[in-house]
């Protein structure tokens, strides 16, 4: 009786033991995670710009790049994201400086580039759907909308994650956690960047050439 309850009790302390008190984290599981994410979203994008160019030529007795495309607007919308991504450095510059403030300073200009970003977006969005060059008139307009659209989506979620960053920054500080969620939102806005300098050149300078 005194056996088995002595090796009971070695039991429990042996599966007492097998237990962490803190929480398992390997070290830089959260940037790889998110790599994986990045990796994800290039498959994505690959597949939406291959279908845009087996499609992007078949108009349907419709309308072309050439007719509808503004380069002017797109061109001024590209300049936004653009200059987006260089306040966001401005941002990572200020964070390993300890800075807080400017910090969250650059971060509300980037989101303010982002917002003047969608708004062109949709408005050009708005001015073919009313022109009658809606997503439904031909193969060229459905993988248009595809591509763009989905860039259009990414930057949304982009900034509403930016803006949960700058509650959470304003509310702990620097943290260790939140200067790597703040590292993990620059990997994803500049590859928005790099996405969309593709979908420039590919869809709009190369559509408007044709």
């Amino acid at each position: 009786m005194s056996n088995t309850h002595t090796a009971n009790a070695a039991g429990i302390r042996t599966s007492e033991s097998f237990y962490l008190k803190e929480e398992h984290h390997p070290a830089n599981g959260t940037m790889l995670g998110f790599w994986l994410y990045l990796m994800s979203d290039c498959l994505l994008f690959a597949m939406l710009f291959a279908a845009y160019g087996v499609l992007g030529r078949n108009y349907a007795a419709g309308p072309s790049g050439a007719d509808l495309f503004d380069l002017k607007l797109v061109a001024i919308n590209t300049a936004f994201l653009l200059l987006s991504s260089i306040t966001y450095g401005f941002a990572m510059l200020a964070m390993y400086k300890k800075q807080l403030g400017k910090t969250l300073f650059w971060l509300g200009i980037t989101g303010i580039f982002g917002l003047a970003f969608l708004a062109l977006e949709i408005y050009e969005f708005y001015h073919l759907i009313h022109e009658g060059a809606g997503p439904q008139r031909s193969a060229f307009l459905t993988s248009f909308f595809a591509l763009v659209g989905t860039h259009g989506l990414h930057v949304s979620f982009g900034i509403i994650w930016l803006v949960t960053l700058m509650f959470q920054l304003k509310k702990h500080g620097l943290t260790y956690e939140n200067k790597r969620r703040v590292n993990c939102l620059s990997l994803f806005w500049h590859f928005l960047d790099v996405v969309w300098i593709g979908v420039f050149t590919f869809v709009y300078l190369m559509g408007t050439l044709v």
